[in-house]
């Protein structure tokens, strides 16, 4: 086998974790090589679509299943677990992942990258709010209005920039941009 091929097949094969081993080890090895790493993962994450994010929200909300709601609720060994308050939980767990995200531009001072993640979370719960006819919505009814606002509450707190606060506040307004 060729140097190339086997190159090419071991990076083909390398995982996740072993490639994130690997661009750190190179980073440390050379500061040029770091740089252009950090440049390229600020290209990458400055690159937010509103509506990706809003369609991957949509679809992780939309993804509960009513059966699960109802295996983890009920009279279980524990005890009784109220099904709407499960409902709720079930309903912050499956945002989660994307508040976390948005923090992370926060972290980053990616500032108006946060917004536009934030209005793309805004959205998609918007979206599952309207369209949405999942029988496990039925058990979390004002779920998504009181997570929209803690979303927004949350990104307001950290936001530090008037003109992105205006822009949200005109998102919001224009019905988030439809």
């Amino acid at each position: 086998m060729s140097s190339s091929k086997q190159k090419k097949k071991i990076l083909d094969r390398i995982n996740e974790h072993d490639a994130l081993l690997i661009l750190k080890a190179l980073a440390n090895e050379d500061r040029s090589i770091a740089r252009r790493i950090e440049q390229i993962a600020l290209e990458y994450l400055r690159d937010i679509d509103v509506e990706s994010v809003a369609s991957h929200v949509y679809h992780a909300l939309k993804g509960i299943e009513v059966e699960d709601l109802w295996e983890q609720s009920g009279s279980t060994r524990y005890g009784y677990v109220e099904p709407s308050d499960r409902a709720w939980e079930m309903f912050e767990e499956a945002l989660e992942p994307f508040t976390n995200e948005m923090n992370k531009y926060f972290d980053l001072s990616l500032d108006n990258e946060a917004k536009n993640y934030c209005m793309g979370i805004l959205k998609g719960i918007n979206q599952f709010d309207r369209e949405s006819t999942s029988e496990f919505k039925d058990w979390a009814e004002d779920a998504p209005d009181e997570f929209f606002e803690r979303v927004l509450d949350d990104w307001k707190k950290a936001c530090k920039t008037p003109q992105h606060l205006q822009e949200m506040e005109d998102f919001i307004e224009r019905g988030l941009g439809n």
